[in-house]
């Protein structure tokens, strides 16, 4: 494989699909890994694009065969990364981003342990309230219960290589970007890429 694994968690309402979004568009050769789901699919959600959807029995089987990298049942649907999809893209030099929480990430590093994982946070407690109300979608009710989930995933940060703060998007956006070319720089990626310039110049 050459290809980088990255994992990047946060709490709903830290800004991640919109950075990894704009992370994906600025850096070629680097996507966004789509997830099965055993969920209905939503108007607009495409299949393949959003999500491979499939059935609760096609799902069981995958996780009896071991076909994914990581899965969760999530308010009674199940989630999985393929790893022979993570895997085929690796290897054809693709760098590969899992949006997952910290569980799907303690999986992830379990099963290949030179991925690289990112934690975004909020700027603060009343800033993440602030952008989950700003929705305009949930009652009071469900924006405590979010926050109670966001804390419980927040206090995971420590277990992640990076943590980078979305307090100014372009900064964040910023921080992510040199995650990825200090990774793509590193002496085994850049000699493996650059084969034929290494050859001319010690010839």
């Amino acid at each position: 494989m050459t290809g980088t694994l990255y994992i990047i968690s946060a709490p709903s309402g830290a800004g991640k699909t919109s950075l990894v979004s704009a992370l994906v568009e600025a850096w070629p050769n680097l996507a966004v890994s789509v997830s099965h789901t055993t969920r209905s699919r939503r108007p607009g959600e495409v299949d393949g694009e959003h999500y491979h959807f499939v059935d609760v029995e096609r799902f069981q089987r995958m996780v009896a065969e071991a076909a994914f990298l990581e899965h969760a049942s999530v308010f009674g649907n199940y989630y999985g990364t393929s790893q022979p999809a993570v895997e085929a893209r690796l290897s054809q030099d693709v760098d590969v981003i899992l949006e997952i929480d910290w569980q799907g990430a303690r999986q992830v590093r379990a099963a290949m342990p030179d991925s690289v994982s990112i934690f975004i946070l909020p700027p603060s407690r009343n800033e993440l309230e602030a952008r989950l109300r700003a929705r305009g979608q949930d009652s009071d009710e469900v924006i405590a219960s979010r926050m109670r989930e966001a804390v419980s995933e927040m206090s995971h940060y420590g277990e992640y290589d990076y943590l980078v703060v979305n307090d100014r998007f372009d900064q964040a956006l910023a921080d992510l970007s040199a995650i990825v070319r200090a990774r793509r720089l590193r002496c085994a990626a850049q000699s493996q890429r650059m084969k034929d310039v290494l050859r001319d110049i010690l010839a």
